[in-house]
């Protein structure tokens, strides 16, 4: 922070906090006039899908599960869809269950780091959730239970709680038993009446009153709340299947970033994420997740960034109660996968991620190795809609003092739980004021 006795006044903060990655911020300011903002991300580009080029189709699950710590799930599930869908394969019952409990697992684990750990500490003051734990102990200890709930899931399913193993195309390499299942019930109970109460405490936070026009896209299915199924939506009036992506968004580089910015190719920005799926989906929700948003009286379609932290409350209530729905009609299926011959295809799959809709697009030669990758994480899909919030609420807060702006300007950014590291193919800020 600087002030060089002409009025010129500079901020920076050299890594953002609580984010995966690296990125930074540039607003220029003049004489109390926003000229300019920039979010850039220079976490450096990982090649993932160059890695995947040449693989057998049956590795890419074990490979795109690396991208990301927080959600391997999401980005395994993403490719043995796509590769399903390559080899026009089927996968059903119990097999298909199992994936939605597996995808409940990781929203428990990253929505409640996300929420105590992440994101808490910005409307409650502290620097970090070490910080608050000094005085809010048994919120930072349910936060850390919470986290353990969904990690116990992943754990069982997956063969372990990060970078999952157990999963496959085609299915699992092994099924868990009833009474395996059984042993995460009275955990997952907690969690379940945890989570309701820690919706009653986020919707409590103080937190600024903003509300912005987004065009919201997610998946949407028929009959339930979207993990790893359904069309793309948006409230505009998308209406799309997976493999039709590409031909109504598109990715573009901009210099200051190693991440893509995407768009509708029509023009125009979107956002992808919790915010996304309640305002396509809240009719999907599970019982007590709805009668909660009743309680609380938040508004559908909620455009208030601040309360994305209410909202992924509200999705580790229906998390909870989705697995404990899942294990009580559980059937162990007599094999674990669907067998899948090698061979020629192109396949796309969205799911959800924890952040947002994730797209994969694979291409397989004859002999069923990768011969064409793409993966959109959705941190790369909101990092223009994150640029223009971070303008709107800059604009509206100008008159803060420089520590207070920028920490307002930070707790914009983690609205969205960037993952940065998955978005290269955070913070930095400087706000120069004249």
């Amino acid at each position: 922070m600087s002030d060089d006795g002409n009025g010129t006044r500079e901020i920076r903060v050299d890594y953002l906090a609580r984010v995966e990655g690296e990125g930074r911020l540039y607003a220029r300011v003049r004489d109390g006039e926003l000229e300019d903002v920039e979010f850039g991300i220079f976490e450096p580009p990982r090649f993932f899908e160059a890695f995947l080029r040449g693989r057998p189709f049956t590795d890419a699950p074990d490979i795109t599960a690396r991208i990301c710590g927080i959600c391997p799930v999401a980005y395994q599930m993403s490719s043995v869809h796509a590769m399903e869908r390559a080899r026009r394969a089927v996968v059903d019952g119990e097999l298909r269950t199992l994936r939605r409990l597996l995808y409940c697992g990781e929203w428990l684990e990253s929505h409640g780091l996300h929420v105590y750990m992440l994101h808490a500490p910005d409307f409650l003051g502290y620097e970090s959730a070490v910080h608050m734990a000094a005085d809010h102990r048994e919120v930072v200890e349910q936060g850390l239970r919470l986290k353990r709930a969904g990690n116990a899931i992943v754990t069982l399913l997956g063969g372990r709680e990060v970078h999952p193993i157990n999963v496959r195309v085609g299915g699992f390499y092994r099924a868990p038993t009833m009474h395996e299942l059984q042993t995460l019930v009275p955990e997952l109970e907690w969690a379940r009446d945890a989570a309701a109460e820690t919706a009653r405490w986020t919707a409590q936070l103080p937190m600024p009153d903003i509300e912005i026009d987004y065009d919201f896209v997610s998946l949407r299915h028929p009959d339930e709340y979207p993990f790893n199924e359904g069309r793309i939506v948006s409230t505009s009036g998308l209406d799309i299947a997976a493999e039709e992506w590409p031909e109504h968004f598109v990715e573009e580089h901009k210099e200051r970033s190693n991440a893509l910015h995407a768009y509708f190719r029509s023009g125009g920005m979107f956002k992808v994420g919790p915010l996304a799926r309640f305002a396509l989906n809240a009719d999907r929700l599970t019982p007590l997740a709805a009668n909660v948003v009743a309680e609380l009286g938040l508004s559908m379609p909620c455009r208030n960034p601040f309360q994305s932290i209410v909202v992924r409350s509200i999705e580790m209530v229906f998390a909870a109660e989705e697995a404990l729905r899942i294990i009580s009609e559980y059937k162990r299926p007599p094999e674990s996968f669907v067998p899948i011959e090698p061979g020629p295809g192109v396949g796309s799959a969205a799911t959800e991620a924890p952040r947002g809709l994730l797209w994969h697009r694979y291409e397989l030669d004859e002999a069923g190795r990768i011969a064409e990758a793409r993966i959109v994480p959705p941190t790369s899909q909101n990092q223009a809609v994150i640029e223009s919030d971070v303008r709107r609420v800059l604009g509206e807060h100008l008159h803060l003092d420089d520590e207070a702006l920028t920490w307002r300007l930070e707790q914009t950014i983690r609205n969205y739980d960037p993952c940065i590291s998955c978005a290269t193919h955070f913070l930095k800020v400087e706000i120069d004021r004249a």
